[in-house]
């Protein structure tokens, strides 16, 4: 119910920024709702619904809102901290350069230690004379995605010296999103490719973000 409400009401916003078709950011004469979105989001919810099972279902809304956290504390770290915005709000910058380091150190030597048989098995990707299998590989992607790019976090952390707190919630929000499994990512990679498909087919020609409008 919340993402019904909620999702009309973000495809308004990007009509209106020229991202969408105009018709997207009609309003109802009446009850002063994005009427069209509405009716969209509708059928866009509930026919994937009818043939796919309730878990199915709330792992891609999770994966999908989780990216989108992912995407809103990366465009945190590359926004100017010394450009003032009239009436933005300025997040706290506590440095992250040595914090960020010793935490993902410690938190890694405290799995090794505590969990070292996880850590066996995740090494293994084959049986018996096989040193490599797919069907064993293909559901470790996720958490070698979030070890890779928390490795990197941490170099650009205590080089650039980045914000503590986008920094914890990009990292937080991909270690949920590697949890949700290989064939949740497949979809959402999938989900993901159509929407960068009508982003470069449309939104990018046609934004009034572009010239500032």
């Amino acid at each position: 119910l919340v993402f019904q409400l909620g999702q009309p009401r973000i495809w308004m916003s990007m009509s209106r920024d020229g991202l969408l078709p105009g018709i997207f950011s009609r309003i109802h004469p009446r009850f002063h709702t994005p009427s069209f979105a509405t009716v969209v989001t509708g059928f866009v919810v509930a026919v994937p619904a009818l043939f796919m099972n309730l878990t199915e279902v709330t792992d891609l809304t999770s994966i999908g809102t989780l990216f989108a956290f992912v995407v809103v504390c990366g465009g945190v770290l590359l926004m100017d901290r010394t450009r003032k915005v009239e009436g933005a709000y300025m997040v706290p910058y506590v440095s992250a350069r040595y914090i960020v380091p010793l935490l993902l150190a410690g938190i890694l030597a405290y799995t090794i230690i505590e969990e070292a048989e996880a850590w066996k098995a995740f090494l293994e990707w084959g049986t018996g004379h096989s040193f490599f299998e797919w069907s064993l590989f293909q559901h470790k992607i996720p958490y070698l995605i979030f070890g890779l790019t928390a490795l990197v976090v941490a170099v650009l952390s205590f080089r650039y010296r980045l914000s503590l707190i986008p920094v914890l919630g990009l990292l937080s929000c991909l270690y949920l999103m590697s949890e949700l499994g290989y064939t949740n990512w497949l979809r959402f990679v999938i989900w993901l490719g159509i929407g960068l498909v009508i982003y470069f087919g449309y939104s990018r020609t046609n934004s009034k973000l572009v010239d500032g409008g």
